[in-house]
């Protein structure tokens, strides 16, 4: 080599190795900064009110393959059990037994539904009954610790102590992947039980159906008829090892039997069917074997369900599915990056971050096709296909929240709710739908607020004409809960329909969703029709009280009233205290018509500071203690926007040490954690903009009220490519207050922040103090 050469390839190695270790260090840094999954708890709220799962599941995902830890019925003697409420999601914290691992399951709701396909793996003697609690040994579920229970997103483990079997459970969107690992044992089973579901009750399942397709792959379907009232859910199920033996438990005789007799269906019979199948598959295993499984799930058919398996999962390796499962996490995180002051709140911010992402659910198999309300197959054109909507809690939050790190799945689950009213034959867009089914639970039509929030966010990759009319026809339903009495008179009558002024204030601030929604598409006959409608809730104000109160068809109010109990006044999950403050729409109006800015300020430090005795609220279950600052509900959704009431008066500062307040209180690491239902992520989506300081108080509009943030600093990685950036200066426990803030490093001289201004790229700067700044 030339001596003259020598100096350059070493100064050029030179530079590729800094090259390569400054690469090295920026993709650990990247890495570090993207490992998310560890700050999340999956087991906070599935304790007291909480009603999440600490299973495995993907962001969206079909399969959610999570622990149940009882079988208490949705009836008992014939009427309404109460303590089913407490199993909606499956999983009580306090429970100390585990019956099995089912696929589907609600995250935070206040009703429930799903539960299908319970796998229990067990050894020694053959038991097809779950047992009670009480009584472990009795049947086949068994104790467990929290000492060897695990759950991260994606993953779940625990140890099944009375069969000595290790559980490990992970997911992709439509499949669950299992893994035990047994003991040696010659009695070693796998539990296939179809009966067992989440708010049961006899004869709920319709019909049950099995195939046995050879020694390692299983097909079958469950239909029910429960919340949603023709639900059908098709199955795969793949064993990672040939099974010994298999059958099913003894049915009840029907009075028609056929010709089925001649063979004995309970040992090895390939074939089986009926209303409640409980199926055995038996295996023999060493010390520490490992048996594998995958259930993949389909709307459509079994066929499907295979298929969706061989994509999805196409070997056997657990760890690089759980991997897997866990990078997609960690890449849906990281759309929001954050830093607290305290690790907690990191947890809090994140674990939050990963409920709001939980659901609506994908409903659809990967070629596209799914089960339409109609009860016939469609193909998903264009866009991705998705069900359960509770929408009464999450038009609030969650829908603004996706308009702003989801556009893309927030757009397609529009386009499923104009699939869906185009498969109504009412022509009706969501209530509360799941699995092809409407439920029909909760008021209001709060699908068009979704579609309004969409519209005029110019988040729009739907046919918003289309969308427009779809939210029109649904709003002129004459026959659905009231709207006859509310177009004709302004009002919902108590006399005539229950929980009038609730739906009346609904409906009223959904008119104007609408009209805003024709506003931004020029179309002028459809804005003045539902501006006029949207001023409705003048009707139920009785200015004599002060408070919204039912009225009666004959126009007078209804005489006995009492603004603080939640029974039987005209509200739905709260009392006219809280309601009477339901104007989103129009807050400078409600305020004035409510006495103007001291007497309002008045009322609503009233509100946070006053006490509600539980009288009032002791037959409400979805209101607890738990949930309650003062007379404030947060643990219900209808109060969600009022601390942020406060930016339409004076005294805007008002609000954000209370929002403080309401973070720490209402929000806490640890399996309690949550003061209400989660609400299939609308308490989440409270924290994550309570947190980052800013709230959308009217869904439909383009602004977000200013509060206190939380965060010491956060980044939007938008879809766009650009970044908003949150940040504040002097950030601390005790600085609260917010002295000036900054806008692309110009003074904000107003209460909000619009919509372009984060979605355009930029950051907003938060001066925090411990004064409250009262010229703001």
């Amino acid at each position: 080599m030339n001596i003259l050469q020598k100096p350059a390839f070493i100064i050029c190695f030179g530079v590729l190795m800094l090259a390569f270790t400054a690469n090295t260090n920026a993709q650990k840094k990247e890495n570090n900064l993207k490992n998310l999954v560890q700050y999340v708890d999956p087991m906070i709220g599935t304790a007291k009110m909480g009603h999440t799962y600490p299973g495995a599941t993907v962001p969206f995902g079909s399969v959610q393959l999570s622990p149940e830890t009882d079988t208490i019925a949705y009836s008992l003697n014939g009427k309404y059990n109460g303590e089913v409420y407490k199993y909606c999601a499956g999983y009580q914290y306090e429970d100390k037994t585990i019956v099995g691992f089912s696929h589907t399951h609600f995250s935070g709701t206040g009703h429930s539904d799903l539960g299908d396909f319970l796998i229990m793996p067990t050894t020694g003697k053959l038991q097809l009954n779950p047992g009670v609690a009480s009584k472990p040994l009795s049947g086949y579920r068994s104790a467990f610790s929290h000492s060897t229970e695990k759950a991260e997103p994606a993953y779940y483990s625990v140890l099944l102590e009375d069969h000595n079997i290790k559980a490990e459970l992970t997911a992709t969107t439509r499949v669950g992947m299992h893994q035990y690992t047994f003991p040696k044992s010659d009695e070693a089973h796998i539990i296939l039980d179809l009966t067992s579901g989440i708010y049961n009750y006899d004869k709920k399942n319709v019909w049950t159906f099995v195939r046995v397709e050879n020694d390692t792959l299983i097909t079958g379907y469950r239909q029910t008829n429960g919340w949603a009232r023709t639900r059908t859910v098709y199955f795969a199920m793949s064993f990672s090892k040939p099974i010994k033996s298999y059958g099913q438990a003894a049915q009840e005789k029907s009075v028609y039997r056929g010709f089925w007799g001649r063979f004995d269906q309970t040992k090895n019979f390939p074939e089986m069917a009926g209303q409640n199948l409980k199926l055995f598959f038996d295996f023999d295993t060493n010390e520490g074997e490992k048996i594998k499984i995958k259930m993949a799930l389909s709307p459509v058919s079994s066929a499907g369900a295979l298929e969706n398996m061989k994509k999805e999962i196409p070997d056997w390796d657990f760890e690089r599915v759980k991997k897997q499962s866990q990078e997609i996490w960690n890449k849906e995180l990281s759309k929001i990056q954050v830093e607290t002051i305290q690790k907690e709140d990191l947890i809090n911010f994140y674990t939050a971050m990963y409920h709001a992402f939980l659901g609506p659910t994908e409903y659809m198999d990967l070629d596209g096709n799914y089960k339409g309300l109609d009860m016939n197959v469609h193909k998903a054109s264009n866009f991705t296909n998705y069900t359960s909507y509770s929408l009464w809690d999450t038009y609030r939050a969650l829908h603004p929240l996706f308009n702003i790190v989801q556009p893309k799945r927030n757009s397609d689950m529009i386009n499923s709710m104009l699939a869906h009213s185009d498969q109504s034959v009412h022509k009706m867009l969501p209530i509360w739908s799941h699995y092809a089914n409407e439920n029909w639970c909760m008021i209001g039509y709060h699908s068009v607020s979704v579609i309004a929030d969409a519209i005029v966010k110019g988040n729009i990759n739907f046919d918003a004409e289309k969308a427009l009319q779809a939210c029109v026809n649904t709003a002129k339903v004459a026959y659905f809960d009231g709207l006859e009495y509310y177009m004709k008179k302004g009002y919902v009558p108590e006399d005539k329909n229950g929980s009038s002024v609730s739906k009346t204030l609904e409906y009223a601030y959904d008119d104007w969703a609408i009209a805003q929604a024709a506003k931004k598409l020029g179309k002028t006959e459809i804005y003045n029709e539902f501006i006029e409608r949207s001023k409705n809730y003048k009707n139920v104000y009785d200015d004599k009280t002060g408070f919204m109160r039912p009225k009666l068809n004959d126009g007078t109010f209804k005489k006995e009233f009492d603004p603080l109990d939640t029974h039987g006044q005209g509200f739905i999950e709260g009392n006219s205290w809280n309601y009477s403050l339901y104007v989103p729409q129009y807050p400078a109006e409600m305020i004035k018509m409510m006495g103007g800015n001291e007497k309002f300020k008045i009322r609503l430090d009233s509100l946070f500071n006053m006490h509600l005795p539980d009288k009032y609220f002791e037959n409400t279950e979805d209101i607890t203690r738990d949930g309650i600052i003062g007379n404030y509900v947060h643990g219900n959704e209808p109060s969600h926007h009022v601390v942020y009431l406060y930016n339409w008066t004076d005294s805007p500062w008002k609000s954000q040490d209370k929002i403080r307040m309401i973070l720490k209180k209402m929000y806490r690491n640890g399996a309690d954690g949550l003061g209400g239902n989660d609400d299939f992520g609308q308490m989440s989506a409270w924290y994550i903009f309570s947190s980052l300081g800013f709230y959308p108080v009217a869904p439909g509009s383009d602004e977000y009220a200013l509060g206190s943030p939380l965060v010491k600093k956060a980044i939007f990685n938008l879809e766009n490519g650009k970044t908003f950036e949150v940040e504040t200066v002097n950030q601390s426990d005790k600085n609260v207050f917010v002295s000036k803030v900054l806008l692309n490093g110009k003074p904000l001289d107003r209460q909000f922040l619009k919509h372009a201004d984060i979605i355009n790229g930029g950051k907003i700067t938060f001066y925090m103090s411990a004064k409250p700044n009262k010229k703001l």
